[in-house]
């Protein structure tokens, strides 16, 4: 298992890649509740590419604070690939930054559904040039494992993302 100061040397690496293009990012989270946005903020300096990050547990949150539309939400649940996007895009205009990520999930234990077990998340970044990426995982772990997990997985696709633009 990763350790939390795994993640926090994982994001001071983007925090660096960001830095050298001058780029912001920001978080929209849910099952972890602000553990991406904690990680990121370890580093001292951070404030000139970490934004800010929301926490938007509950169905009325998604909706008023990041956009989510109502209709995705009733039709595929909060824990969607959907969401996932809206969430991204929604912390994309909300913090008009260059790059944004997303977690949404179900963490455990418990408060698994058919087609959706618990350690289901589905992670999505959206980005001010148009790029859109999404990754849907089942974590085997228990609840802080899972949330740790994704964070991990929240903070790498970025820094994939980062690492997909070197020499452009």
């Amino acid at each position: 298992m990763i350790t939390e100061a795994e993640v926090v040397a994982l994001a001071a690496t983007l925090g660096e890649q960001l830095k050298r293009k001058g780029w912001m990012c920001a978080t929209a989270e849910s099952c972890t509740g602000g553990l991406i946005g904690h990680l990121i903020t370890e580093t001292p300096g951070c404030s000139a590419y970490f934004a800010g990050g929301g926490i938007v547990y509950s169905y009325p949150a998604k909706e008023r604070v990041l956009g989510v539309l109502h209709e995705t939400l009733m039709n595929e649940g909060a824990v969607s690939e959907a969401v996932a996007q809206q969430m991204a895009q929604g912390a994309l205009r909300l913090y008009n930054v260059a790059v944004a990520v997303s977690v949404t999930g179900i963490a455990g234990p418990g408060g698994g559904l058919p087609g959706k077990p618990t350690g289901t998340v589905h992670i999505h970044l959206s980005a001010a040039d148009g790029t859109e990426r999404g990754e849907r995982y089942v974590w085997d772990a228990d609840r802080s494992g899972n949330k740790l997990l994704s964070a991990q997985a929240a903070i790498q696709m970025m820094l994939d993302y980062m690492n997909s633009l070197e020499g452009k």
